[in-house]
This record gives C-alpha cells, structure tokens and sequence, in this order.
C-alpha cells in the first residue's frame, strides 16, 4: 500500500477496520474489459463506508462502486480505488404487513429472491438475470418486460446515500426529492448507496409459456393483444429464419411443474453452440444456419412449438445469458416496434420489394458481408403512468409504454465477433432516428452530444444534482465524461483514462489517473478536505 495512505490512515486512530487488498484485477462478468484498481475495498458497515469515502479525499483518489460487473461496458473500470459491496449484503428489517424490506445496498437480486422467500414475500418483476447487487440494479435503470410495472427504482421507497465529504444522506419522494431522483439512476457518479428501502408484493407463483411462429403472426398481434395476454410478456425474434418465441406468464395458484427436460438443453447445447459460435468467427455466412438449427434444437422446428411450466417468480422470470458477449439495447416507444424490426430484417436479410415482408430500410450502411448473431431481445415497461418519483436520467418514455430492443453479439471462446462495428452502427443508426435512448449499462456507441439531445433539460438538472453532491469528482471517470458530463471543466478527482491495451485472454484492459489540481478553486488538499467535511449543505436547491 502506498505509505501516504497508511500515513493519513494511521490519523483516524479508530477501530473501524478498512478492508483493502492490492494486486486485484476487475473484469466484467463478459470480459471484454478489465482493470488494476490500486486499492480493492470489501467494506461490512456503513461507519467503514464513512471511513474509506474520507480517507480517499484526504488521499486524493477516486472511488468507483461495483456488485457482479454484469454490465458489459467500461463504466466500473478504474485505476484508482474501487469498492466491492458483496459482503454488505443483510437484509435490515421486513415489515410482512406493508410488504417493505429495508436491506443492505450490496445484496445480490438472488439473495433478495431467497430472503424474501422465506418471509412470503417477493420482488414485484425481475430482469433477465439476478445476479446484480440491487444497487447496480437500481444505478442503471434494470427493467423487466411487462406493461404492469416500471422499471425496478418504482420499487425504491427509500434511499441512503454517503456523499463525497463523508455524511451520509437520507433521500425519498418526500425526503431531498431531487437527490432521490437523481440517485435512482445514479450510475454511480452521486455517491455511494448504502441502504435501500424497497416495496416488495407478496410471493406469487408464475405459469408460464412459450411458442414458436412466424414473426408475421407477432406483428399482426402487436396492437391487439400480444404484450396485454398476461401480466409478463416477451419475446425473442430470429431475424434470419424470420420467426420469433413468444414468452407469457401469469399468476397462479396450480402445483409448480419444472420444465421439460431436453437432452440437448443441458450441457451438450451449450457447447454445440459455442463452438458453431466459434466456426462462425471464420465462416460468418454459417451464421443463418447456425441460428435455424440452434433455433429449431432449443424451441422446436414448426410453427406452434409449445413449452410450459409452472414456476416460482425468481426463477420463472429468469434466463440464462450462455457466453460472454457484447449487449447493445435501446428504449424506444412501443408502437414503434414493428416498424422497427421489419426495417431490421429487412437490412440484414437484404430484401427486396418482391418479397411480402419488405420495407424501405433507411439504414445508410451496407448489410453486404455482414452476418449477425441472433436472437434480438424484445421487451416492455410502462412508466408513462407511473405515480412514483421518475429519474432525472430515465430512458424510458413518459407518453406511453417503452419497447426495449437488445440486439446481443456473443463472444465464443472470449472473441470478438468481426459483425459487431457494422451491426450497431446500422442498429443505433435505426434506433436513435425512431426516437431511442440506450440502456446505460449496454455496450453503445453513441457520444455525449447525442445524450444530450436525447435527455435536454433532465440532464442539465442531473449535473447539477450530481456536482453539489461530490464537487470535487470523487465519482466520476472517463466513462461519465464520455457521455454524461459534457465539455466542461475537469474535476479535481476526476479520473482520466490514459491507455488501454488488448489482454490475451481477451478484452480490454483500461488504464486511468487521478490527476488532483490542489482541491476546490486551486486550495490546497487539506483546505479542501476541511471545506467539504464541514459543510452542511450537499444537495442546494
């Protein structure tokens, strides 16, 4: 450890542990990036949360939060001192009447499920996955796919918040209203959260279905009853063979039933597909064959292919991610949706006007050569309704329901695929001229002047926000400046990315420094330590 550490470690004269290693190194859960962070901080207590956000402001270093590091992109990576939540992770208090659960920020959405569970309690949706910890769940926006719920921060009744000079805060719809907004998709810029109140339901069961057909039929239901059947919708569309799976699940009383189990749904799909995945980074026009064979072995080959079962909700709604990979998804609003993936399939299978699903693509960028995984991940939320507290930085719609479009690249073998620049430049291109937002935890190319249009005034009232929160940058990195804090001044604790290189075992190791400018207004470290500690106001206005 750095000795000026352990010196102005050595002033706090205290019984508070910090927990911290060296010689870690990040990677995300799909390993396309990595970073050596100088210190790696598994803090138990909030009074040793207290204790790391001071010594790192006397120390002049930048504090980056991270759980699973599910998100694909580089947004966690970080030189400085990065602090892991995982053994932060109790349930506080259940209150079995009002359904309200006050837990630790660092508890995975898993342990969420199983404590709850015993209590008869349940989350009220779920994403895909549940390995995040419920902070990084809540920082960057994680969504389900139904139109009976918003996204999961509609669920936060309650949040607390330690702040770059030490004082932890409490914030609510009633309680610092605009801190709460803005720390309900912080992305980790604010602070860091500790606490978290949330709104559960009462434990329910889910039987749930899936059928395979054309993806004409999909359309044709799209504005009758395809996403309103039952209470959880969504789908998978396989742009090649021009069919799609349709998931639904409703509430139910009935037995639990598993699902059917396949001899190719196991271990033997898996590592059929990866190394067709694998064949494919060689012979990428394998690719709609590759994906009408997977298809058919997963789903079933004709039209109607039927699978069901009866489920818990925190596995029902589950889905297994398979390999590393590249995730690139965009909220548009829902009526949108046909017209965007017929433009889609119309681009990527080359279709001319003689063919009955034929539509102008607009796409400015040559599909020929290209060949793309599939499926696309199509999902739902609706907020335009909600009456709960809408965050600042929310890429949801606000005049009707949002459709979530996910179009994923796997990585076999740790590879990048050689479709992945063409692909999302055609793909991002469609999304942001059908009126699109990015998810902020995906790997998405648009730059900061695009999220600037694409959010206005919301991200100017966010800035705000987030710079009497921590003006000194104690939050922020090359990540955040890249698309959310614009052209202005670099901050005192900001760091800075100063390199990246490939790694062997594939993705990209990302290199940063802190370059601290003397603290606030050219003051002196220690000045700047005492302005910041003393100060009664973090959040003006």
């Amino acid at each position: 450890m750095d000795p000026a550490i352990t010196s102005e470690l050595s002033k706090f004269n205290d019984d508070i542990p910090f927990r911290a290693t060296t010689n870690h190194t990040q990677s995300t859960w799909a390993r396309t990036f990595h970073s050596s962070p100088e210190l790696y901080i598994q803090p138990q207590s909030i009074a040793e949360v207290e204790k790391l956000v001071n010594l790192a402001r006397r120390c002049r270093r930048r504090i980056t939060t991270v759980g699973c590091g599910h998100s694909p992109s580089d947004i966690t990576c970080t030189s400085s001192w990065l602090v892991n939540l995982d053994k932060f992770n109790k349930i506080l208090s259940v209150d079995k009447e009002k359904c309200v659960v006050v837990m630790q920020s660092g508890i995975r959405l898993f342990a969420v499920g199983e404590e709850l569970d015993k209590v008869g309690l349940a989350m009220p949706n779920l994403g895909s996955i549940n390995d995040q910890s419920i902070a990084g769940a809540i920082s960057t926006g994680t969504h389900g796919s139904t139109l009976k719920h918003g996204i999961l921060s509609a669920s936060i009744l309650q949040l607390k918040i330690m702040l770059a000079n030490g004082k932890m805060e409490t914030c609510s719809p009633t309680q610092n209203a605009e801190l709460f907004r803005a720390a309900l998709i912080s992305l980790g810029a604010l602070g860091i959260i500790v606490e978290i109140t949330f709104q559960a339901v009462p434990a329910f069961t889910l039987a749930w279905k899936q059928v395979v057909d054309t993806d004409l039929s999909m359309f044709n239901s799209w504005n009758k009853d395809l996403w309103t059947q039952t209470e959880f919708v969504r789908v998978w569309w396989f742009p090649y063979t021009r069919r799609s799976v349709v998931w639904t699940a409703e509430k139910t009383k009935l037995a639990l039933r598993p699902p059917p189990k396949s001899y190719y749904d196991a271990w033997l799909g898996f590592h059929i597909y990866h190394n067709l995945l694998y064949a494919a980074q060689y012979v990428p026009r394998m690719l709609p064959w590759i994906e009408w064979f997977v298809f058919g072995m997963q789903y079933g080959f004709p039209n109607g292919s039927t699978t069901s079962a009866i489920q818990p909700s925190r596995q029902a709604l589950l889905m297994n991610c398979l390999y590393s990979q590249f995730v690139n998804e965009w909220a548009i609003p829902l009526h949108k949706g046909p017209e965007a993936l017929r433009r889609l399939s119309s681009w990527l299978n080359h279709l001319t006007p003689e063919d009955p699903d034929y539509v102008p693509h607009g796409i400015p960028y040559s599909a020929d050569g290209l060949w793309v995984h599939a499926p696309v991940e199509v999902r739902v939320t609706e907020t335009s309704n909600s009456t709960t507290p809408r965050p600042h930085l929310d890429p949801t719609c606000s005049e009707e329901a949002t459709l979530y479009l996910n179009a994923t690249l796997y990585r076999p073998y740790d590879m990048d695929p050689p479709c992945r620049a063409r692909y999302y430049q055609g793909f991002e291109y469609l999304m942001r001229e059908l009126g699109g937002r990015p998810h902020w935890a995906k790997n998405f190319d648009a730059n900061g002047k695009d999220i600037e249009e694409m959010y206005g005034n919301k991200l100017l009232e966010w800035r705000k926000i987030r710079n009497d929160a921590d003006p000194e940058g104690m939050f922020v990195g090359e990540w955040h400046r890249r698309y959310i804090l614009g052209e202005g001044r670099k901050l005192a604790l900001e760091e800075v990315e100063v390199g990246r290189k490939k790694i062997w075992k594939g993705g990209v190791l990302v290199m940063g420094e802190v370059e601290d400018d003397c603290g606030l207004s050219g003051s002196t470290s220690e000045e700047s330590f005492d302005h910041l500690r003393e100060s009664d106001v973090t959040v003006k206005g």
